[in-house]
């Protein structure tokens, strides 16, 4: 019978990975829950319609990407392709918005099919951060700033380099569109295909092809900063004066336009040289329009997502992952013996973990002789190896030391959590 795998592009996170994972999300819930943050979860599955709608319907994620199916009650549905419209949706639905300030941020995964490559999955897994209520650039710049300590803290600020721009009101597109659409109409034969469709749907959409045609085409086309408004000039120049005062580096990248429909205002992107065409680990921007969008009032919104796997792959890129993650473990009690001393193991272990919690302790079972269970001792990482052998309840136990030229020393059974909280910490496995 052939063996059932696993999708492609839907990739395991096997146990000896988790630990970096579970790095990552320590980090990273710290730093929010610092800046006063609130998490905020909602379901993988939407109504398609709400992608649609915030998306936008002439966009690569929608018409070529998404996950979507009909169910047995004939319900457009689809997987999440990305977490602001559904953060946006709940919130709206249960009452967060009105007349509200939030902070709120999101981890979990989302779904893409796309041709799986290093780095991009067809399930794939993001951080995202949302901040609603707030119109001011002030709230554009703590964002940033956030950013920016969140690399300080992974240890890969010197790898990535912040990318903004301004790409105005809807106002102000809407008058940049005519202007492009009045360039490119003529042009329409030298245009390739989605582009030549997007040219009557979503003009705007032009600007995110990737065919060398196209951009060169592009090259003397009008540019979207000539239809910027004053106050849009104002508010952006204001953030690039914070910036420079908080010492944060940028540049101003006209050709940033991000590839989502609700995006106003501030768009921004943070890349590295150290993962080749993938170079994109975080991107944002403000999206003012898109609780109405959707049905809800007017509210000023402004976030930022970054891919996990992405980010992991530039933590071991740079080597800022810290050495050591994987050992969680640090007392292995090994058990030889017969049912008597097996249970006396058991008991120890639940007592031990109770004396010591938080810490690692690991009960053999199934049996085998001393030297094959010290092996495994050793393979699981183990700092100390508490050790129970002989026949019916044992008065003493050994307890090794795993290091090289480690001691052994013979203990009672109700000395050994003290024992522990004595040299653990001179092995520097509590704190």
């Amino acid at each position: 019978m052939e063996k059932i795998q696993a999708i492609r592009g839907m990739n395991d996170v096997l146990p000896d990975a988790s630990p970096r994972w579970q790095y990552l999300e320590r980090i990273t819930r710290a730093l929010l829950g610092a800046w006063g943050y609130r998490e905020i979860r909602f379901p993988v599955l939407e109504q398609t319609q709400l992608f649609k709608r915030s998306i936008g319907e002439v966009t690569d994620i929608v018409e070529k990407e998404m996950y979507t199916f009909d169910d047995r009650n004939g319900d457009s549905l689809s997987l999440r392709p990305e977490g602001t419209a559904g953060c946006v949706r709940a919130a709206e639905q249960h009452g967060l918005l009105y007349n509200q300030t939030q902070r709120l941020w999101y981890m979990g995964p989302m779904y893409r099919h796309e041709r799986p490559q290093k780095g991009r999955y067809r399930q794939f897994h993001q951080v995202g951060v949302e901040t609603f209520g707030m119109p001011g650039m002030d709230i554009e710049a703590e964002l940033l700033l956030l950013c920016a300590e969140l690399w300080k803290e992974l240890k890969i600020a010197p790898h990535v380099q912040l990318e903004v721009n301004n790409i105005g009101a809807s106002a102000d597109r809407a008058r940049f569109g005519v202007a492009l659409r009045d360039y490119l109409l003529p042009r329409r034969e030298q245009l390739d295909e989605d582009s030549h469709r997007r040219l009557d749907s979503n003009v705007l959409r032009i600007l995110d092809s990737k065919v060398p045609a196209t951009r060169e085409l592009l090259t003397d086309a009008p540019v979207l900063e000539e239809f910027l408004g004053a106050e849009s000039r104002a508010n952006f120049a204001a953030l690039l004066a914070l910036l420079d005062q908080a010492g944060v580096a940028y540049k101003v990248n006209p050709a940033l336009v991000r590839g989502l429909d609700y995006y106003n205002g501030l768009v921004f992107e943070w890349t590295t040289d150290k993962l080749g065409a993938q170079s994109t680990v975080c991107a944002g921007g403000r999206y003012d329009g898109l609780s109405k969008q959707l049905g809800g009032a007017d509210t000023p919104a402004v976030g930022f997502a970054f891919g996990m796997e992405r980010l992991l792959l530039l933590l071991e890129e740079t080597g800022a992952l810290p050495e050591g993650l994987d050992r969680s473990l640090a007392i292995y009690l090994a058990i030889i013996g017969d049912t008597a001393v097996q249970a006396q193991g058991l008991l120890l272990g639940r007592e031990l973990r109770q004396a010591l919690p938080g810490i690692g302790i690991l009960t053999h079972c199934g049996g085998g002789k001393y030297n094959a269970q010290l092996k495994k001792a050793f393979a699981a990482g183990a700092t100390v190896a508490v050790i129970l052998e002989g026949e019916g309840a044992q008065d003493t136990v050994k307890v090794k030391v795993l290091a090289e030229g480690g001691a052994t020393t013979e203990l009672a059974p109700a000395q050994v959590g003290r024992w522990m909280r004595d040299n653990l910490k001179l092995l520097n496995r509590i704190s």
